[in-house]
């Protein structure tokens, strides 16, 4: 039997003044027990007020907050923060420094007439090894690096063993490589703590790594959840197909004999076309990891730059009408800018989205104004 949700939202709604529009509107989503929920969007989608709100730090204007089946708020009823069961880790940490690491993560829990000081002193201790600060209890945090603040917050949020835990964009401020192995171990704490938690982030590679569900917002409108596999392999709107996959998008007429783009026809199966297009026209997606490039001194489509990665190169192609492709390889032969080349698809893996108006252009003498934009070039 498949146990409720933690957390569940039911047509949430919060907007700040009459004449803006909702910050978040009609919002419904789900959190199973032990899962990871990341809310992935740009800035200004809406993404942490909805987790402020779950928090008890906003009062929704409409629709329904659950908690361990228990409602936190409705149009009826709001229950506050300090009572809803849920750990919190924000963005700066919020560290006391004037603390020290033990008693930072010890702040919230207060000897009660079930709970002695002792089973506190074992939740504090329990709480530090599962984050792996052992022996750094009585350090300060100006005493500490990033990432060991970070963890500190986490464990001061796991310490009282809360139903769920909420964490506003945490890794934002830590440098990249830094960033890199604490999202790794910051799955692997609230893993093997049990508790299901709720990650805002803007970062796609963050959100796509750490969840086991991603929520993708725009506009404070959910645009999909489902698990990180299904929302890059099968976004269900443009906008998903754009943020979160970063794939180019070619104008598409629709032919007897299939789907007519500037690169070829293409007959698509009945579940890489949106429900939302309708008539004779679209704009097929693809994903710059689904494109192969072949040398050919007789194509017209030409690299006018290369950028390398590391692990692969970014390449950017011209294509005869002046537009833009942009290509991630992981092929070990290196091409030259102003290399012709032909290039081929995974078919498989193209969508098609309604149209929205003319791509953007490129002109013969763009690619000589954007070098700059490179991270290391090789002429």
């Amino acid at each position: 039997m498949t146990p409720p949700p933690i957390l569940q939202l039911d047509q949430i709604t919060k907007q700040y003044h009459r004449e803006d529009n909702p910050a978040v509107e009609e919002i419904s989503l789900s959190l199973a027990p032990g899962e990871l929920l990341s809310l992935l969007g740009p800035s200004g989608c809406g993404k942490t007020t909805l987790l402020r709100l779950i928090a008890g730090f906003e009062q929704p204007d409409g629709g329904t907050i659950t908690i361990a089946n228990q409602t936190v708020a409705d149009a009826n009823y709001f229950l506050p923060p300090e009572k809803r069961d849920v750990g919190m880790v924000f963005q700066d940490y919020a560290l006391f420094p004037h603390l020290t690491v033990a008693k930072n993560i010890g702040f919230g829990l207060k000897p009660t007439r079930g709970k002695t000081a002792a089973e506190i002193k074992s939740q504090i201790q329990a709480a530090i090894h599962l984050v792996g600060l052992e022996g750094l209890e009585n350090r300060y945090p100006h005493q500490l690096s990033g990432g060991q603040q970070q963890r500190v917050a986490l464990a001061r949020a796991l310490a009282p063993r809360p139903n769920l835990v909420l964490l506003d964009e945490p890794l934002s401020n830590l440098d990249v490589q830094v960033r890199l192995r604490l999202r790794t171990e910051l799955r692997d704490i609230l893993k093997a703590a049990g508790i299901a938690a709720v990650f805002v982030t803007h970062d796609q590679e963050e959100a796509l790594s750490i969840s086991d569900s991603v929520a993708v917002m725009q506009n404070g409108h959910l645009e999909q959840q489902d698990t990180p596999e299904q929302v890059y392999n099968h976004p269900a709107s443009r906008f998903v197909a754009e943020f979160v996959t970063q794939g180019n998008f070619l104008h598409a007429s629709r032919k007897n004999t299939g789907w007519e783009t500037e690169m070829g026809t293409f007959g698509l199966e009945k579940v890489q076309v949106s429900n939302e297009v309708t008539g004779n026209c679209g704009d097929l997606m693809i994903r710059q990891e689904d494109v192969t490039l072949i040398p050919d001194d007789n194509s017209e489509i030409v690299i006018y730059d290369r950028e390398f990665l590391g692990r692969e190169n970014r390449y950017r192609l011209q294509l005869p009408s002046g537009r833009e492709l942009k290509v991630h390889s992981s092929q070990r032969t290196l091409l030259a800018p102003n290399t012709p080349v032909r290039v081929s698809f995974n078919e498989a893996m193209l969508h098609l989205f309604p149209c929205q108006g003319n791509e953007k252009q490129v002109n013969a003498k763009e690619p000589q104004a954007i070098q700059g934009e490179s991270l290391i070039r090789r002429r």
